[in-house]
Parts: structure tokens; sequence; C-alpha cells
């Protein structure tokens, strides 16, 4: 589904992004990880069409993303459609007057009818547990309440991908584990999950594969979620545990306390 091949990505002549290469296949539940600034966000970004490579080469379902693809307005919407972003900063992504406004703007975009598109808002009201929030505005949300909303943004379009970056960060520890439980629900009905995160508990349960990030904005590692949490010697590397912190029960599991950065 998802194919990046030898890409690199500069800010202003300063590196993100370093000869990455990444295939992603439909279905999979993906954990991007790494250091702060090492690139997580701009890969995300890159995902979703929302910058493009200096270098190398990004295909989605064999389709390759340009600023001039995406420049077609045709185009552009089926491939906005299928793939779906959660900023790390839900204010980020709600301006609207009022929660239903937030939620139908984007099958309005794509010319639902009225009917379709207040069929799809309570839905996702209900699903997502905001009933009571119908004509609230979101400035006037907590944190926990505005990222279920902008979650509710992007399921709208019914996307096959959805991509999250940080999501359960300034969450209370009730709507981590809503949240947590909705995106494995969310993979298990056949959604692509890729989420950025580091948060080595919450990891094992929202995904089965794991990208590690090093601090020269290149893949450290790729390998299943599990094999790579056993691995303190790179978790240590990737200055994600602290090496005089980590313990081993005698039975190769190790345990993470509150030295996860």
């Amino acid at each position: 589904m998802i194919e990046i091949n030898d890409v690199s990505y500069s800010y202003l002549g300063i590196r993100a992004l370093s000869h990455i290469s990444i295939k992603i296949e439909a279905g999979e539940a993906v954990a991007i990880m790494g250091p702060n600034g090492s690139g997580k966000s701009t890969l995300l970004k890159l995902i979703n069409g929302l910058i493009f490579p200096d270098t190398g080469c990004y295909r989605f379902q064999g389709q390759e993303i340009t600023e001039n693809q995406l420049q077609d307005p045709i185009f552009a919407k089926k491939f906005h459609q299928k793939i779906g972003f959660v900023f790390q900063n839900s204010d980020t992504q709600l301006f609207c007057a009022d929660v239903y406004d937030e939620i139908a703007f984007g099958p309005r975009q794509m010319g639902l009818s009225e009917s379709e598109i207040g069929k799809r808002v309570n839905d996702l009201l209900e699903l997502m547990q905001l009933d009571a929030f119908h004509h609230r505005s979101p400035y006037h949300l907590s944190g926990g309440e505005k990222r279920k909303v902008a979650i509710a943004c992007v399921l709208s379009m019914n996307p096959e991908v959805l991509v999250l970056d940080e999501p359960i960060n300034e969450l209370d520890p009730r709507t981590q584990r809503w949240l947590v439980d909705f995106l494995i629900r969310l993979n298990k009905s056949g959604k692509t999950l890729i989420t950025s995160t580091h948060n080595l508990e919450l990891v094992p349960e929202i995904s089965t594969r794991s990208i590690l990030f090093d601090e020269n904005h290149g893949i450290l590692a790729d390998m299943q979620t599990q094999k790579m949490l056993l691995n303190t010697d790179l978790l240590i590397k990737a200055n994600l545990v602290d090496e005089y912190y980590h313990i081993h029960d005698g039975e190769d599991h190790v345990h993470f306390h509150d030295h996860i950065f």
C-alpha cells in the first residue's frame, strides 16, 4: 500500500529524513519510534502528502505522490479520502464553529448529501462518545474530547489508512485506555494504522511492527515490535531507554519504568 524508496528531505537546508526506504502493506499496524527530532513527524507528513521528497520516491497504492499530482483536485480528493492524519496537537485541525460541523466538513467536501452527512456524523458522535457535544465549540472541550473530535473528523472520510502523531500525549489515563482499545478495534476491522509514539508500554498494543529512527534521521531498525522491545541495547542506542535503569526478570523480558523519555 505504501512504498517509500530512498527518500531524503530537508527543512531550510537542515536534514530531516535521510535515505528512508519503507514498505507498508494494507492492514498492518506499524509504530514509528525514535528520539525527538529524528524525523518521525516529518515521515508522517510525507505519507499524508503535506510535504514531498527532495530525492527519492513515495508511492501510495502504486501511484507516485508528488506536488504536481496533488494539485489535480480529483486526484487529491481521492488520495485524501484514503488516508487520514490525526495531528499531535488537535487544535491544529479543529476550526469549525461546533463539533457537528467539524465532523461534517470532510464529507461535505466530498459532495455527499446532507442526509448521508448527518448519518455519518451522528454515527461517529455515538461511536466516539461525543453525543453530548453535538453543538459545543471545539475550543470549549477538554484535551481528550478534542482528540476524539479530531479522530472522528478523519474517520468521517472512511479512510483506508489512519496516521496518528503521538495520539495519547496529554490525555488522562482513562482516555488513553479508551483510545488504545479503539485503535485496536480499527485495525482488527481492516484499517491500516501508522502511529508515532514514544510510549514503549503502548507500542505492543497498537502495533505488530516497529520502525525505529536514529538521531541521524535514518532507520536504525525495522522489525516485529515484540522483538524490538526485547532488544535493550538497540533501545538504548536509539535513546529510548536509559541504560542505568532497565532491568531483566530472568526470562528475557524487559520492564520499563519512569525512565522512558
